[in-house]
């Protein structure tokens, strides 16, 4: 007698992603009932137990775990592009239109961000902002599953601005509670909603923007709430000045003194940790969040992910914020991490393709602690796919033997256009490449017009005329 499904996947190029490998099933099928993957194997089986009200041909597609991006600010999005090509990016170019992003022109950037990367294949988006009213229902709207952190600090609001490098920033205690406050009504409305789509992490900002007390706090708050920390940790010189003015020690080595290195600890960059801060860091349970298209952008550094991974941490990958890495997608974070390590390293053994497919799928599921249910295709998990066409010029010729072609063009020349189908809690988002559950046209405009009012307020006030690419624009380069 037949099973019913909702669901019932067909003849693909599977990646179940279980085990040590990819999982390849060269005519693979996959079931989906109530949101849940309940079954996995060769197509003839599958169709011989299943009746499914809709049946998907998969042919010519791979099938894959929908992809993970660990660590985003969505909010920026809305003035992409302004802080590239420039030294001290955050003081020199971004913290400008920071001082006049204001609550509507926050929200456009983040919906644009998030059709932007689910259109590209991700499901699960790990995003690290300031909670204004209206942010975490963009992610609920769409339907997307997502991991979202309210940013901590003692910063004074627009201080980055007219921060003098090499000064120690001034922090304001009533700023660092504010943001508590915030992180903690976030937390006690939103981790576990949309019937455990939506999750929430701690976020202090980083170790060198609050003070150790503010620190302290928040660690026994976690621990007490239960959710991890996800926090920038050695991101840049800057920080690492910091830290050695005010506690006389690098980052890694204060972050141990206070107890923040174990498995609650997601530690994102690691651009200054030295090879030894890094396997002390793996060591110690923390996992790592690698994003490469941003940190190649605005600090020219390969984070030591190879390290990171040697010493068995886990590395998740993540697009960071498009005003400094200009897009948010994971395929562009696959390719970029293989080549920036086999040219760090100078071998083209390093970062494999299986290896950073792995990275964007189960371990960056189990990196945020959610691998028992996404990251892989298997019976009981989250029914969280995406289907890539195989027949884009770019993909093609598609070959199985004697070497398997598809993951290295997965890897190496997919640009997330390919992209035909995403489903979340086997709820179908986007289909033939349009998203179902949003007004796409409208949300374009709308941050076409938001963006336009931020630029015209930095063009009014004078801090701009600090920002570094003004030569660039007076010079007629941009």
């Amino acid at each position: 007698m037949s099973e019913t499904a909702d669901f019932l996947f067909i003849h693909a190029h599977l990646f179940t992603m279980e085990g040590s490998g990819v999982g390849y099933v060269e005519d693979g099928a996959v079931a989906v009932r109530d949101g849940l993957i309940i079954d996995v194997g060769p197509t003839p089986a599958l169709q011989a137990r299943f009746v499914a009200t809709e049946t998907i041909d998969a042919s010519r597609h791979a099938l894959l775990p929908g992809l993970i991006d660990a660590h985003m600010h969505t909010p920026w999005a809305v003035v992409r592009g302004v802080a590239q090509d420039v030294a001290h990016w955050m003081q020199k170019g971004l913290a400008p239109y920071a001082r006049h992003l204001h609550r509507e022109a926050a929200l456009a950037g983040s919906w644009l961000n998030v059709l932007e990367a689910l259109k590209a294949g991700t499901t699960t988006m790990g995003d690290f902002a300031h909670p204004i009213d209206g942010w975490a229902e963009i992610f609920a709207a769409v339907g997307v599953r997502a991991v979202l952190t309210a940013t901590i600090n003692a910063l004074p609001p627009g201080q980055m601005a007219s921060w003098r490098v090499g000064d120690l920033y001034p922090f304001d205690d009533a700023v660092a509670e504010r943001c508590i406050r915030e992180a903690l009504a976030l937390a006690a409305e939103w981790h576990g909603a949309e019937n455990g789509r939506i999750t929430v992490m701690f976020g202090p900002q980083a170790a060198d923007m609050l003070a150790l007390d503010h620190l302290r706090h928040i660690k026994r708050l976690a621990a007490a709430e239960g959710l991890m920390i996800h926090m920038h940790v050695a991101q840049g010189d800057r920080e690492i000045d910091q830290m050695v003015k005010r506690y006389g020690k690098r980052t890694p080595a204060f972050l141990e003194q206070i107890g923040y290195l174990d498995d609650q600890l997601l530690a994102v960059h690691l651009t200054e940790a030295t090879e030894e801060e890094t396997a002390q860091i793996a060591y110690s349970g923390a996992r790592m969040v690698l994003c490469s298209g941003s940190i190649g952008i605005i600090d020219g550094i390969v984070p030591p992910a190879v390290a990171f991974r040697s010493a068995g941490g886990l590395v998740a990958l993540g697009s960071d914020q498009a005003a400094g890495n200009n897009c948010n997608n994971i395929f562009n974070e696959m390719k970029l991490t293989a080549l920036f390590n086999k040219i760090k390293h100078r071998d083209p053994t390093v970062m494999p393709a299986w290896e950073v497919l792995r990275m964007a799928t189960i371990e960056g599921a189990q990196a945020l602690g959610l691998g028992h249910e996404i990251g892989s295709i298997r019976r009981g998990k989250k029914a969280d796919l995406i289907l890539v066409d195989l027949d884009a010029l770019n993909l093609m010729p598609t070959l199985t033997a004697p070497i398997r072609n598809l993951v290295p063009n997965l890897v190496y020349a997919a640009t997330g256009h390919e992209v035909d189908l995403v489903m979340v809690d086997g709820r179908v988002l986007v289909r033939n490449g349009r998203v179902l559950t949003v007004d796409e046209a409208a949300v374009r405009e709308e941050v076409q017009q938001r963006a336009w009012e931020v630029a015209a307020a930095v063009k009014r006030d004078p801090i701009h005329l600090d920002m570094a690419l003004l030569q660039a624009m007076d010079e007629g380069k941009l």
